[in-house]
């Protein structure tokens, strides 16, 4: 049993627009419903069997945090290409962003709401993971977080210390998920979370309870009576496990 994360979730005012921004960053499509998706591809068919898609849900209030607790890392293949993504994304909307990354070889942006993104330099370790390098979770015990989540999803380490953890999945396919020894604590619900669905012939609500023997908490964002279940893990960042299609 494991659940595989198939989705980034984002809460934005205006949905459609973010979603478009952020196909358009990551060369994808946009699919819309109640909310707009990007997803690999003109014939993608949800969920996608290695990409992590994003899904823009739209919510009355702006982004008031100055920095969000978790964020993505889109991959570059050289020198010339960060650049080139970079001015690129400027010109969809992107807008410089200071988290106190000093002088660093990565560039932070943020979305066109406000939600923060780092541009990476060339990496060996993203060479195959496609646009998105990793999904990063800030968090106070990297250790423990990967424990949680590597047995939530099944997701094999690849580094696991004090400052920095990072899980991908079994077949070494997409990107990775890593937590990010951070200062400071959360202290309101994330603007930015993982979805994840139950793998093909797993019952959900077994996996809900799996869930919550490892330290997940039950959370009420006044979701209602919904087809998901909204959790929280050891640290108190929001997830949703989705419903089987």
């Amino acid at each position: 049993m494991a659940l595989r994360p198939v989705q980034v979730n984002i809460k934005a005012l205006d949905h459609a627009a973010v979603g478009r921004f952020w196909a358009e960053a990551l060369g994808w499509s946009v699919f819309s419903r109640q909310t707009t998706y990007a997803g690999p591809g003109p014939d993608f068919v949800w969920p996608d069997p290695v990409a992590v898609g994003i899904d823009v849900v739209a919510v009355p209030d702006p982004k008031t945090t100055t920095n969000n607790r978790v964020h993505l890392d889109l991959a570059t293949t050289s020198a010339a290409h960060q650049a080139e993504l970079v001015d690129r994304l400027t010109g969809l909307g992107a807008t410089p962003a200071d988290v106190g990354q000093g002088d660093v070889a990565w560039t932070v942006l943020a979305d066109p709401e406000g939600n923060e993104f780092c541009v990476l330099e060339p990496r060996e370790i993203y060479r195959d993971t496609g646009p998105i390098a990793a999904v990063v979770v800030d968090c106070a015990d990297p250790r423990a977080m990967a424990r949680f989540w590597g047995e939530a999803t099944g997701w094999t380490p690849h580094q696991v210390t004090d400052e920095l953890a990072a899980l991908r999945s079994a077949q070494g396919t997409g990107p990775y998920l890593e937590f990010l020894r951070t200062p400071g604590g959360k202290t309101v619900p994330d603007r930015v979370h993982l979805d994840l669905l139950p793998g093909p012939g797993d019952d959900k609500a077994a996996e809900v309870a799996r869930l919550r023997a490892l330290g997940a908490t039950d959370l009420d964002l006044g979701q209602g009576d919904v087809g998901w279940t909204v959790l929280a893990d050891p640290e108190g960042h929001e997830f949703c496990v989705l419903a089987l299609p």
